[in-house]
C-alpha cells in the first residue's frame, strides 16, 4: 500500500479565499472539475485535488484498476456530483496545473468523508503538520481499525475490488458485436455511465454491469461538431484524453516544454467547432457526464454504432436529452435516425425543433422560414352534411345560414391528409385505386349526419389545368381546410381507434372523420413543411396512419385495389341509353345512389346493380327552370333530402334525350310529394298520370300546396288556371330598366341592366387591372369556353370575352387569330392573339352582363329570309340610333338555349321592350313597320296573353291596311302550311 503515498514537497498558496463553484464532473477518487457559478453560458472551470489525498488509479482502455480504484470513484462521483460547493485552495506544486484543495459541501468537508469512509489514503508531508492534514491522519487511522474502504482485508475482497475491463469499443469496433447487442436489448433500457461527452449528442459510456466501453450516438438529433484534429499527434499534450480516467494523480507530469508545443501544434491540423457546438457540449455535460443514464438502443449505423435514447434524471423527473436539446436549439432532427424511433418519439422531436425555429433560438438564431402559401383561419360551425366530393372534400349546410342561400353550402377540404383522385371523366381521367372507396365509406357515414367543423386554414393552390407554366394569380384558387367531427355514436365511434394523445382527444367533439379516412388505408397524412400551417390534430393522424401502416390496410395494402367499371350513360347515346331500359324495367323497384341534384326534378343516379350511371326525372312533376323563381329553393330541398342518399326508383320509360322518367323514393317517402307539398313543382298530368305510381298522392300534395299559396303558389287564385313560368297579372311581371348593346337578326338583342350593382363592380374591377405587355407564347394558352380580357377593335377597349373558337394545337404566333364572344355587350369578332391577356378567376367567375332577349309575341325573319336585314335594320334604329335606357317587361323565359357557347346562344328571354318617352313598345314598332308578324294564337290561351295579342292585333293590321313591309303583296302565307298536317291518301291511289 506504500504506493499510494507519495512525498510532496508543498508550497502554502498565497492569498487563498474561499471561492464558489458546482461539480461538473469527477474523474477519480481524489480529483473534481469544478465550474464557476457564473450567468455565462459558458462558465470557467477547475480541476482540483482534494488536498493532502491520495486515491487509487483508475485502468486505462483494456487495463485493470489499482483495487477499491472504481468504487473509490463512485462514493466520491455520488457525493459530489452536481453539487454546489465552496473550495479554497490550500497549497500548490511546482510544475503542475493543478490545484490542491479542501472542498465542502455545506459544512461537510469532502476530503474528511472520503478518508472517513476508507476511499483513499492520506500523504504524507515534510516540514509543519497543519491541523487539518493531522485530523486526516486520525480519521484514516479509525478507518483503518475498522477495516472498511481501502482497508477491508475479508478474504477474496481485494480481488473483488478489481475491474477486469474488456476491451473497448471506441477506436475499435471489432470489439463489440453490436448488431447482437442490439437484438438482446432493442426497446429495453440499459443502466450506463457517461465517461465522456465528446460533441452535445455523442457520448461515450460504460454500460452496466460489464463495463463495455462503448460509444452512443443520440437517436433523431444531431448536434454542431466540436471540429476534429486530421492528424494524430506522437507528442503527449495536457489536453484532457478521452481515457476513461482522465488525469487520476498527475503530479509527477509537468507542463510541455516549447519545443515540444511547438512539434505538437505542427502534427494537428485543427478544424474550429461548428456554432454552439462548444455550448451544446456543455449543456450535455452538466446533464449527463459522470451520472447514472438509461439508454433504450434504437438502432446501429453502418460503422456498428449504437444510437440510442438516452434518458437522466432531474430529481424524480426522467428527462430526454434528445428532447431537451432540440426544446433548447442546440441540435437538429435528423430523419436517417429518427426514423429507428417510435412514431410517437419521431413526431415529438420534430414538434420541438419546429418550436425552436419559432422562437429563433440559438442555432436557429438567423433562421429564415420557407415561403409557404396557407394562412391560419378560425371559423367553427355546425351543419349537416349534403355531399361527399371525395375522400377529403366534403360540403356542409351551415345551420346559421338561411336555408336555400347559396352561401349556406360550404365546401370544407380536410385538414392535413391527402385521398386518392377520383379522376376526370371529360379528361378521361379514370379515379384511382381506392378512390371511389374512400368517398363511399364518408358517404355512408357522414350524409345527412350533423357534423362540427374546425376550419383551421386556408392555402392558395393552383388550377389543375394541365398546364406547365408557373401558377399566376389568375391560374389559383383559393381552397379552406378545417377537421370535421362526426357528432353521432354510431358504427363511426368504432371505426375510431383510441388516439395517442388523451388530452388531445378530450377536446374534441367527436369522432374526427380526417382519423377515420386515415385509419381505414383510404388516404395518407401531408408531411407539412416548416411554418405551414396544418391540422390541429395532426399527430393523431399520424397515429392512425402508422396503425393502417402497420395493418397493411386500403392505399398500404400489398393486395390489388379492387376495380369497378362504371357505364355512364350521361355521356353516351340516347340509343345507348334505350338499349339500357329493358335491364332497368326487370325489376319493378330497384336501389340507387343519387350522385348529384341536377335541377329540382333531374338527377344523377348510380345503379349499383348494373353498375351505371343515369339521368332520371321525375315523372308528371316539373320544378321552376334555371333563372327562375324557386329554382335554387328546389335544388337545396333536394340536395337536403336525397343528395348522396340511398333512394328505390321505378324506371316507366327514357325520352328523347336519354333521360329516365319514373318515380323515386326516399325512406319511402316518394319525393315528387316532397316537392308538390313545398309549393316548388306542378304536376303535369299530360304525362299519363295512369302510369305514374301515387299520382292521387301528387295530385292532393298541389292541391295542399295551392291552398296554403306556397312559394310558387303565392299569387294563385282559386279557379283561375297560372301557365308555367308566366305570371297571373302583368303587374307582377318581372320588370327593369335596360340598355340594347347588340342587336342579331329574327327579333334577337342583348341587353344589359342599367341599375344592377354587378355592372358598376365589374367596370371597376376591369378598369383596376394593371395590363402588361403581351403575354408569353406558352405560357398563356387560351383554350374554348375561357374567359379572358380582350380587346374590342372598335374602341380598343379591353373587355371580358369568352373564347369560342381559335387554332388548332398550340399558339405559334402572336397573330394567331381567336374568335370571341364579349360576354358583357353580346358582340363578338375575331382578334388576335396578342389582344388577348389571362383574367383573375375572381373576375371571370361572374356570369356575363349581357342577356339575349328576344320580342315576345312576334314572328321575326331571321337576316336569311325576305325582310330579314329590313327586320334588323328597323329594330337598331329604334334601339341603337341613340343611347336611351329601355322598360323590359319579362314574359317568359326560355331555357332550352343551354349554356353559353357563343353569340346568339344560351338561354332567351321573350320580352315586351318598352320606350318610356313615347309610351310605345319596340314589339308594336315592329309590327307597324311591317318587318314582323304575331305569333299564331294557341287554342287555350291565358287572359294576360290574349290582351297583349288583341292590343299588338291592330298595329299589324295598320301595316297589313297599308301594305308595309312584308305586306306590300297582300296576306302572306299561312302559319298553318309552315308544318302542313299529313293527308291520307285518296282512294284508289296506289302504285301506278
Amino acid at each position: 500500500m506504500a504506493a499510494f503515498r507519495s512525498l510532496v514537497m508543498a508550497q502554502p498558496a498565497g492569498n487563498s479565499r474561499w471561492l464558489r463553484g458546482k461539480v461538473k464532473a469527477v474523474l477519480s477518487g481524489d480529483t473534481l472539475v469544478i465550474m464557476g457559478i457564473t450567468k455565462a453560458e459558458i462558465p470557467p472551470e477547475k480541476t482540483v485535488v482534494l488536498a493532502h489525498l491520495s486515491a487509487p488509479r483508475l485502468a486505462r482502455r483494456g487495463g485493470q484498476d489499482d483495487p477499491f480504484a472504481w468504487d473509490s470513484r463512485e462514493f466520491l462521483r455520488k457525493l459530489c456530483i452536481g453539487k454546489d460547493v465552496v473550495f479554497r485552495t490550500e497549497y500548490t506544486i511546482p510544475n503542475f496545473s493543478r490545484e490542491f484543495c479542501s472542498v465542502f459541501i455545506g459544512t461537510t468537508n469532502v476530503g474528511n468523508e472520503v478518508i472517513t469512509h476508507g476511499w483513499a489514503k492520506v500523504k504524507e508531508v515534510k516540514g509543519e503538520v497543519t491541523p487539518e492534514h493531522t485530523e486526516l491522519l486520525r480519521l484514516e487511522e479509525q478507518a483503518r481499525q475498522h477495516g472498511i474502504g481501502l482497508w477491508d482485508r475479508s478474504p477474496g475482497s481485494v480481488d473483488a475490488a478489481i475491474r477486469n475491463l474488456p476491451p473497448s469499443a471506441v477506436g475499435d469496433p471489432s470489439n463489440l458485436d453490436a448488431m447482437g447487442l442490439l437484438a438482446a436489448n432493442k426497446g429495453k433500457s440499459m443502466e450506463a455511465i457517461v465517461e465522456q461527452v465528446r460533441d452535445g449528442s455523442s457520448l461515450r459510456v460504460y454500460l452496466l454491469p460489464e463495463f463495455q466501453f462503448v460509444q452512443v450516438f443520440v437517436a433523431g438529433i444531431q448536434a454542431p461538431s466540436m471540429g476534429r484534429r486530421t492528424q494524430e499527434s506522437t507528442i503527449a499534450t495536457d489536453v484532457p484524453s478521452d481515457e476513461p480516467n482522465g488525469e487520476t494523480n498527475a503530479e509527477s507530469r509537468g507542463p510541455l516544454t516549447s519545443a515540444q508545443r511547438i512539434t505538437a501544434s505542427s502534427a494537428f491540423t485543427e478544424v474550429s467547432p461548428d456554432a454552439f457546438g462548444r455550448e451544446a457540449k456543455h449543456f450535455t455535460e452538466i446533464r449527463v457526464l459522470n451520472r447514472d443514464v438509461r439508454i433504450v438502443l434504437e438502432g446501429v449505423d453502418k460503422f456498428s454504432n449504437l444510437i440510442g435514447s438516452v434518458y437522466y434524471a432531474d430529481g424524480d423527473t426522467p428527462k430526454d436529452l434528445a428532447m431537451e436539446l432540440i426544446e433548447n436549439g442546440y441540435a437538429k432532427y435528423v430523419e436517417w435516425s429518427a426514423s429507428m424511433m417510435e412514431d410517437e418519439a419521431r413526431r415529438k422531436l420534430k414538434a420541438a425543433e419546429l418550436q425552436a425555429k419559432k422562437n429563433k433560438l440559438r442555432l436557429w438564431t438567423n433562421y429564415v422560414p420557407p415561403s409557404t402559401n396557407s394562412k391560419a383561419i378560425s371559423d367553427n360551425f355546425t351543419g349537416k352534411v349534403v355531399e361527399v366530393v371525395s375522400g377529403d372534400c366534403i360540403i356542409v349546410a351551415d345551420d346559421s345560414l338561411p336555408f336555400g342561400s347559396p352561401a349556406a353550402e360550404r365546401r370544407v377540404n380536410l385538414s392535413s391528409i391527402r385521398c386518392p383522385k377520383l379522376g376526370n371523366p371529360r379528361r378521361d381521367e379514370k379515379p384511382a385505386p381506392y378512390a371511389r372507396e374512400a368517398r363511399e365509406f364518408l358517404r355512408t357515414r357522414l350524409i345527412g349526419h350533423q357534423v362540427q367543423v374546425s376550419m383551421e386554414y386556408s392555402r392558395k393552390v393552383p388550377l389543375a389545368d394541365g398546364s406547365a407554366a408557373p401558377a399566376g394569380p389568375a391560374d389559383s384558387r383559393v381552397m379552406g381546410f378545417g377537421s370535421v367531427f362526426l357528432l353521432s355514436q354510431g358504427k363511426e365511434r368504432e371505426d375510431a381507434s383510441p388516439a395517442i394523445f388523451p388530452t388531445a382527444v378530450s377536446q374534441q367533439p367527436g369522432v374526427n372523420v380526417a382519423e377515420l379516412i386515415i385509419a381505414r388505408g383510404f388516404g395518407a397524412v401531408i408531411r407539412h413543411r416548416d411554418f405551414e400551417e396544418r391540422s390541429n390534430y395532426y399527430d393523431n393522424l399520424l397515429a392512425a396512419e402508422s396503425r393502417a401502416t402497420a395493418g397493411r390496410k386500403g392505399i398500404h395494402s400489398a393486395k390489388d385495389p379492387p376495380s369497378m367499371h362504371v357505364t355512364d350513360l350521361l355521356t353516351t347515346s340516347a340509343k345507348k341509353a334505350k338499349d339500357f331500359l329493358p335491364f332497368l324495367q326487370r325489376n319493378r323497384r330497384m336501389s340507387a345512389v343519387v350522385e348529384y341534384v341536377l335541377s329540382g326534378h333531374r338527377f344523377k343516379l348510380f345503379i349499383p346493380k348494373e353498375t351505371c350511371s343515369i339521368a332520371f326525372s321525375l315523372s308528371g312533376v316539373r320544378c321552376p327552370g334555371r333563372d327562375e323563381p324557386y329554382s335554387n329553393d328546389a335544388i337545396s330541398l333536394m340536395r337536403r333530402k336525397i343528395m348522396q342518399r340511398d333512394v328505390e326508383i321505378e324506371v316507366e320509360t327514357v325520352d328523347k334525350t336519354g333521360t329516365f322518367l319514373g318515380s323515386l323514393w326516399e325512406s319511402k317517402t316518394n319525393v315528387g310529394i316532397t316537392l308538390l307539398e313545398a309549393g316548388l313543382a306542378r304536376l303535369q298530368t299530360g304525362f299519363g298520370a295512369d302510369r305514374i305510381p301515387d299520382a292521387h298522392l301528387l295530385a292532393q300534395a298541389e292541391q295542399s300546396a295551392k291552398r296554403q299559396k306556397l312559394k310558387i303558389w303565392e299569387n294563385y287564385v282559386e279557379g283561375e288556371e297560372v301557365s308555367n313560368g308566366a305570371a297571373n297579372d302583368k303587374k307582377h311581371k318581372e320588370e327593369f330598366k335596360v340598355v340594347v348593346t347588340e342587336v342579331l337578326g329574327g327579333g334577337k338583342f342583348y341587353v344589359q341592366a342599367v341599375e344592377d350593382k354587378k355592372v358598376a363592380s365589374i367596370q371597376q374591377q376591369l378598369a383596376s387591372l394593371n395590363l402588361k405587355e403581351a403575354p408569353v407564347i406558352g405560357a398563356f394558352n387560351p383554350k374554348k369556353g375561357d374567359i379572358v380580357l380582350a380587346q374590342f377593335s372598335a374602341d380598343n377597349s379591353w373587355n371580358r370575352a369568352m373564347v369560342v373558337s381559335g387554332p388548332r394545337g398550340a399558339v405559334q404566333s402572336t397573330k394567331d387569330k381567336f374568335e370571341v364572344f364579349y360576354i358583357d355587350y353580346g358582340n363578338q369578332e375575331a382578334v388576335t392573339y396578342n389582344q388577348l391577356r389571362p383574367l383573375d378567376p375572381s373576375v371571370s367567375s361572374a356570369p356575363g352582363l349581357a342577356q339575349l332577349c328576344q320580342l315576345a309575341y312576334l314572328k321575326v325573319p331571321t337576316l336569311e329570309e325576305d325582310y330579314g336585314q329590313e327586320a334588323a335594320m328597323h329594330l337598331s334604329e329604334n334601339t341603337l340610333s341613340e343611347p336611351k335606357a329601355f322598360k323590359l317587361v319579362i314574359e317568359e323565359r326560355d331555357a332550352s338555349g343551354g349554356k353559353v357557347k357563343g353569340q346568339g346562344t344560351g338561354n332567351i328571354l321573350l320580352v315586351t321592350l318598352i320606350d318610356e318617352e313615347s309610351d310605345t313598345s319596340i314589339n308594336a314598332i315592329m309590327l307597324k313597320g311591317g318587318v314582323a308578324r304575331l305569333e299564331k294564337r294557341r287554342r287555350w290561351e291565358p287572359k294576360d296573353r290574349q290582351q297583349m295579342l288583341d292590343e299588338l292585333e291592330k298595329y299589324q293590321a295598320e301595316a297589313r291596311t297599308n301594305r308595309l313591309g312584308m305586306w306590300e303583296y297582300g296576306d302572306i302565307e299561312s302559319d298553318d302550311e309552315e308544318n302542313p298536317l299529313p293527308t291520307a291518301k285518296k282512294a284508289g291511289a296506289g302504285k301506278r
